[in-house]
């Protein structure tokens, strides 16, 4: 099954409700709500990595452009815009896909190529796979790539000096405030801060969290399906009234509730990575519909001394 690339119908005689323009929504103040995704497929997913080996994807139904694709549709008929941290190796077997997400004028970042967490490699494995991720989605689009996102925000230390040198302009494999999920020990690095410099020229962008269960948690995909949705977009209204910026992260499989399922995986881990995977493509076109979204890179650029000031949106 295929699904076209996204459009928006600006046809005055369309019958299909009209959805307002972010400029109509939100007049002329800026996002401080910036979307990622990270477009990679359902058997990227950490959790099941001990029973789905990276000799064996090849073997497995490719799913990404389906979900991406529908993203896309989504984003587009709400008017949203927003960084895609794209899987090298996905790059590679859709090529089409990372082309119809340019064109569609979403931020193209990278995911790296194949996968691994930073923390199994050494820095000139790093560099080898990070450095062919960027090449690739260059080559693809024709366009720089400046953001960076760690597979299973597993960034460390050093990385951040290789990235540099590869000529990236900031990360975001982190998390805004304390979270369950440890953050890397990045110098410079501030809790609380969700924009950080961490060298010259270099800044680290962090992934919101909230409260969950009384736990500060990532305000993310994962726990968008796990949570009712309005007490979800709470979380997000506050974070917008206490100045923000907001920033959201999601993978792509996280909406493609048909994906397939894998037995022998650990319960907590089958749990973690198929709950509620309907509910996660409803949520997200909810959050669209709710908020004003925008770009790592437009939020970085306008977060720097120079940039413009910014303001944090009315929530919806």
């Amino acid at each position: 099954m295929s699904f076209p690339a996204p459009t928006v119908n600006n046809r005055a005689d369309s019958t299909e409700p009209r959805v307002p323009s972010p400029q109509e929504k939100y007049g002329s103040l800026p996002s401080n709500a910036a979307m990622t995704i990270e477009v990679e497929d359902w058997f990227h997913d950490d959790l099941l990595s001990r029973a789905v080996e990276p000799g064996s994807w090849d073997t497995l139904e490719l799913r990404v452009d389906r979900a991406a694709d529908r993203m896309l549709t989504q984003m587009a008929h709400h008017g949203a815009a927003s960084t895609c941290f794209i899987l090298g190796w996905c790059a590679e077997k859709k090529p089409a896909l990372v082309k119809r997400i340019a064109a569609a004028g979403h931020e193209i970042a990278c995911h790296g190529y194949g996968h691994l967490p930073v923390s199994v490699l050494k820095p000139h494995e790093f560099k080898r796979d990070a450095e062919r991720a960027k090449k690739l989605l260059e080559d693809l689009t024709g366009m720089p790539v400046r953001g960076y996102r760690a597979p299973a925000f597993s960034i460390t230390d050093w990385a951040i000096d290789v990235l540099q040198s590869l000529g990236f302009e900031y990360d975001s494999s982190t998390f805004a405030r304390p979270a369950r999920i440890h953050n890397a020990n990045l110098r410079g690095l501030s809790d609380g801060a969700p924009v950080v410099q961490l060298r010259k020229g270099f800044h680290e962008i962090g992934v919101s969290c909230g409260s969950f269960l009384g736990r500060c948690t990532p305000w993310s995909g994962g726990y968008l399906r796990l949570s009712p949705y309005l007490f979800f977009r709470a979380g997000v209204k506050k974070t917008l009234r206490a100045a923000g910026p907001f920033v959201f992260a999601i993978r792509s499989w996280e909406t493609d509730h048909g994906q397939p399922r894998v037995a022998g995986l650990k319960r907590s881990h089958a749990f973690r990575h198929y709950v509620n995977l309907a509910r996660g493509e409803r949520g997200f076109n909810n959050l669209l519909r709710d908020f004003n979204w925008t770009t790592l890179g437009d939020l970085l650029a306008r977060s720097k001394p120079d940039g413009p000031p910014t303001q944090s949106p009315s929530a919806a």
